[in-house]
């Protein structure tokens, strides 16, 4: 069997979507730090040898070499899950899948931005980067109050998918840069339940609700 490895920054959301989806699929890896802040190692050259954009995550299996979030957690999914849980087999709950995948690397890039730039004072319009997290965040909870209302717990099917995981983390992580969660009632009872699914591992910011 090969070994995978994540190259991951253990406070940047995109290794930590994947680090989820390793636990919770029970895979064996290994994990090589890369300082992201302050040593901006994702951009040098032995991790550009890798993935010449300079961004992480970078996951390697045996010779396949793996770089940006989504492909990573969809190419887990179709290679490591028999149960197809994560990424559905239905055609309709695939390309519902794919379209969450697609908003969290559109629609939740400002909610990203917003964190670090709280965290690690990057660049960017403070005010700007956290109404367009909020605007993400209200379509996200009114999907899921729509939902709830039809007695379904997750964004899409009846049991949790790559759509909820990679959503998971900018909002769980958004107290970070000031957004209150209880303006959000129902992505907070989605949050509550993510955590209990087996192979939740938590990081630094993610709230315990009780």
């Amino acid at each position: 069997m090969t070994e995978i490895t994540l190259y991951n920054y253990e406070m940047d959301e995109g290794s930590y979507r994947v680090r989820l989806l390793l636990s919770m699929l029970g895979i064996a890896h290994k994990t090589i730090a890369v300082d992201m802040f302050p040593g901006a190692e994702e951009r040098k050259a032995a991790m550009l040898a890798l993935n010449p954009l300079g961004t992480m995550p970078v996951l390697t299996d045996g010779e396949l070499v793996l770089r940006g979030t989504e492909a990573i957690l969809a190419y887990l999914a179709k290679a490591y899950d028999p149960a197809r849980r994560w990424l559905p087999q239905n055609a309709a709950d695939f390309g519902l899948t794919g379209t969450w995948l697609h908003f969290s690397a559109t629609a939740l890039a400002p909610a990203v931005a917003a964190r670090l730039q709280s965290l690690f004072d990057t660049p960017g319009d403070e005010t700007a980067l956290r109404a367009a997290a909020r605007r993400a965040f209200r379509i996200m909870d009114d999907h899921m109050t729509s939902r709830q209302f039809d007695r379904l717990e997750w964004f899409v099917g009846d049991g949790p998918t790559l759509a909820d995981l990679t959503l998971f983390p900018s909002f769980a992580l958004s107290r970070d840069y000031g957004i209150d969660h209880d303006e959000y009632p129902a992505l907070r009872r989605w949050l509550r339940r993510f955590r209990t699914i087996d192979g939740f591992r938590t990081m630094p910011g993610i709230p315990d609700y009780h």
